[in-house]
């Protein structure tokens, strides 16, 4: 379960950008970069960056994302 604490850790620890690859490595496999994608196709995903081909997405962003879905099972989306 993901509490308080935890979001303070990846305040402090995320880079200020993370690219979508690199999001289970610093997540510790919790979000891989397929279902990200999968979400960014639904519009169910943190709001994106690009650079041509490459997507990312701000820290700040990203941790919004993850505190409106917390409490969600895998199935629920």
């Amino acid at each position: 379960m993901i509490t308080p604490d935890s979001y303070t850790e990846l305040e402090r620890t995320l880079p200020p950008i993370l690219s979508r690859t690199e999001v289970p490595k610093l997540t510790g496999g919790l979000i891989s970069a397929g279902r990200l994608a999968n979400l960014d196709c639904l519009g169910q995903g943190p709001r994106r960056i690009t650079l041509g081909r490459k997507v990312g997405y701000t820290r700040a962003d990203f941790i919004a994302w993850m505190r409106s879905r917390g409490g969600q099972s895998e199935a629920e989306g």
